[in-house]
C-alpha cells in the first residue's frame, strides 16, 4: 500500500509539472443537479485532459484530482450517513440491528474491495505505462460510486 501511494504521489506531481488544466467545476455542477449523478463520474478529468492533452502522465494526474473530489464527497456523505444512523438507532432504542455499527462494517470492507479491484485493473497492462492511469481511473470511479451510493442510497 505504502509503494502504492508512493506512485500516485510521483504521477501526481509528474502531472502537476505538466501544468495540467483541472477543474471540479463540470463534475460538481453535475452532481449538485442531481439528476443522473452517476453521469458525473470522469467529467472533471475528461475535460482536464481535451485541455492538456492525452500523455500518460496527464491522464493519470487528472483522473488523481478528480479522484480527491470524490474522496471528498465520500467523506461528507459518508459522516452525514452515519449521524443519520446514530440519530436511527437511537430512535429505533436498540430494537433491531444497529444502523450505525452495519454502516461502519460495510465501509470497512468495501475498501479493500476498491483497492483489490483497481489493482487487478492496474495488473491487466502488465508492465506497460497504461497501468498508472487506468488503476486511477478506476479508483476515482469506484470511490465516486461509493460517494453517490451513500449520498444518494437508501433511507434517504
Amino acid at each position: 500500500m505504502r509503494l502504492l501511494a508512493l506512485s500516485f504521489s510521483l504521477i501526481a506531481s509528474s502531472a502537476m509539472a505538466q501544468d495540467l488544466v483541472y477543474s471540479d467545476r463540470d463534475t460538481d455542477l453535475c452532481y449538485q443537479s442531481a439528476q443522473e449523478p452517476m453521469g458525473c463520474i470522469g467529467l472533471s478529468a475528461a475535460q482536464c485532459m481535451e485541455d492538456t492533452g492525452y500523455a500518460t502522465v496527464v491522464e493519470a494526474g487528472c483522473y488523481d484530482r478528480e479522484l480527491q473530489y470524490w474522496d471528498r464527497l465520500l467523506n461528507a456523505n459518508y459522516r452525514a450517513k452515519m449521524a443519520q444512523a446514530k440519530e436511527n438507532d437511537r430512535l429505533n432504542e436498540g430494537f433491531g440491528p444497529s444502523q450505525a455499527e452495519a454502516l461502519k462494517t460495510m465501509q470497512r470492507a468495501w475498501i479493500p474491495f476498491r483497492d483489490a479491484s483497481c489493482d487487478y485493473e492496474r495488473s491487466l497492462w502488465g508492465g506497460g505505462t497504461g497501468g498508472s492511469p487506468a488503476q486511477l481511473n478506476c479508483l476515482m470511479t469506484e470511490t465516486a460510486r461509493q460517494a453517490i451510493t451513500l449520498g444518494y442510497g437508501a433511507g434517504d
